[in-house]
């Protein structure tokens, strides 16, 4: 009976956020050592609850060992970064001997003494364990992957759906490569290919063009004799590092030259694609124009002020034009504590004049100042029991409050960010998302699995603030140059033996012009 260890840290770390991240967002959001892990993410959809599950069905004993989490927010504070790691190395040096590892790394965090946080702690780990002890970690698709986080583990598996949807199973996965390296079926070998593109976060969606022809190279190589994993890293755009882009990671039996050369040919088509990768950029009044004449509710998507890539959720853009133009009943959430204890002090039927949101700085509008009538607060705990973005079962906004303008507009406070991943974050508290035409999301891909259902029509609006749909905006000191698509003129080849090509039956990539307002 192997013991197997388990080890999370993760967070997605927004560079462009005037706030940084520190300890008290990991200890509050979740720091778990030894059996409590399990019992977070048992029964959850998860990436660790994949772990659990299949290390159970294999008769493999598990060693939690060490999970910390924090919602996507500001780059973490040396002090922070360095106290988390001291306390991981530290589980992990007590957990006893181990036959092998799984690590749940998010690939996107960054602290200000290690801008690479998650190739660092990884490869600290591998430092405690030796090179003998196999390590399979799973990543997110958003991560920025680094030479580093390869050359630190035995194989990489990343989530293959945005939104994250299959994350249980991605961790499936991965204890199946572990395990199955330990009893000799394989020997886990991998490489990784760095093509200089970095993904527009409005063409991230899985199942939409131009992704979904992407990942049908995935699969095909997935397919082959001797492959056992190939994933496609989407990268990180608001994480101003060296790493900052996409990539593709290929994992064999025990050919680390088709790992290289498969990885490779991933890479060029990720670079084949690049133009129809690039984005569309609706702005905020022809968003809500077209909005108007959609079959509703229509959920408004607001790139901008996208809480999970680390955005403050106080963004006002979209509820200002809302109140101004629309005609039909529309419904926002607004991250605003101050505001939620105003509504609490007045009470449930009572109206107030409130200035809301646009309190975290002057990138994501200013407040939306009207008269609000109280209708609702609740403690703002909910549940969500089908597999989602992030795998989450337990949510809690704090202290909440659901205020209404005379011309329609509700508006949810909350006294904690949270990102817009289910919709029982509406039904659990009695609102009907089917009586609104509009309902803004503040997010990109993360909200479809839970607003779909309800929405017949989606719009991602290019609202500013520090996850703007148009990365050419923020200004990047650290990134990799040249990289499309800041210099257009860029020019890049995949290093090929040409066996990869051969190997995916000869399928060739296509230029794909743009479509139209692209």
């Amino acid at each position: 009976m192997p013991r197997i260890g388990i080890i999370g840290l993760s967070q997605e770390s927004n560079t462009f956020l005037s706030k940084p991240t520190t300890y008290e967002h990991f200890a509050n959001e979740m720091l778990v050592e030894g059996e409590e892990l399990t019992s977070e993410y048992a029964g959850t959809h998860h990436e660790i609850a994949g772990f659990l599950s299949e290390l159970e069905a294999q008769g493999a004993e598990t060693v939690p060992i060490f999970m910390t989490k924090a919602l996507p927010f500001g780059t973490i504070v040396p002090e922070a970064y360095t106290k988390i790691e001291d306390r991981l190395l530290h589980c992990l040096k007590h957990a006893g001997k181990l036959d092998g590892l799984l690590l749940a790394p998010h690939g996107a965090t960054v602290s200000a003494n290690f801008p690479d946080a998650d190739g660092r702690w990884m490869e600290q780990v591998r430092g405690v364990v030796g090179p003998n002890v196999p390590v399979v970690a799973t990543l997110d698709p958003h991560a920025n992957l680094s030479q580093l986080m390869v050359d630190s583990v035995d194989a990489l598996a990343g989530y293959r759906t945005n939104p994250h949807i299959d994350q249980a199973a991605c961790g499936v996965e991965a204890a199946k490569m572990l395990l199955g390296h330990l009893r000799g079926d394989w020997k886990l070998t991998q490489a990784a290919s760095f093509p200089p593109v970095a993904i527009n976060i409005e063409r991230q969606c899985t199942n939409e063009h131009p992704l979904v022809e992407v990942l049908a190279h995935f699969d095909r190589v997935r397919k082959l004799p001797q492959v056992i994993s190939a994933s496609l890293m989407l990268g990180f755009p608001y994480a101003d590092v060296a790493e900052m882009g996409s990539a593709a990671v290929v994992v064999t039996n025990g050919s680390r030259s088709l790992a290289q050369d498969l990885s490779n040919e991933l890479g060029q088509v990720i670079w084949d694609y690049r133009e129809p990768l690039r984005g569309q950029f609706i702005t905020v009044p022809e968003g809500v124009a077209m909005a108007s004449s959609m079959p509703g509710p229509v959920c408004l998507l607001d790139m901008g002020d996208n809480v999970g890539g680390g955005s403050p959720g106080d963004g006002t853009l979209l509820a200002i034009e809302l109140q101004r133009v629309a005609e039909a009943p529309a419904f926002v959430c607004i991250y605003d504590p101050e505001a939620v204890a105003k509504c609490a002090a007045a009470g449930v039927g009572n109206a107030l004049t409130l200035a809301v949101g646009g309190k975290t700085d002057n990138l994501h509008g200013s407040p939306l100042v009207d008269q609000f009538t109280v209708k609702q607060v609740f403690d703002g705990k909910f549940q969500e029991h089908e597999p989602r973005h992030g795998g989450q079962k337990d949510f809690d906004m704090g202290l909440t409050a659901v205020i209404q303008t005379a011309r329609g507009l509700t508006v949810m406070i909350t006294s904690e960010r949270v990102v817009p991943v289910s919709l029982q974050q509406l039904l659990a508290f009695g609102i009907d998302p089917k009586q609104f035409q509009y309902i803004v999301a503040k997010g990109v891909n993360a909200p479809l699995a839970a607003y779909k259902p309800v929405c017949p029509s989606i719009v991602r609006v290019n609202t500013s603030g520090v996850t703007v749909a148009d990365m050419t905006l923020l200004n990047f000191r650290h990134r990799r140059k040249p990289m499309y698509p800041f210099e257009l003129n860029t020019y890049w080849a995949a290093p090929s033996t040409g066996r990869g090509r051969d190997r995916t039956a000869g399928t060739q990539v296509k230029h794909v012009p743009l479509a139209p307002h692209e």
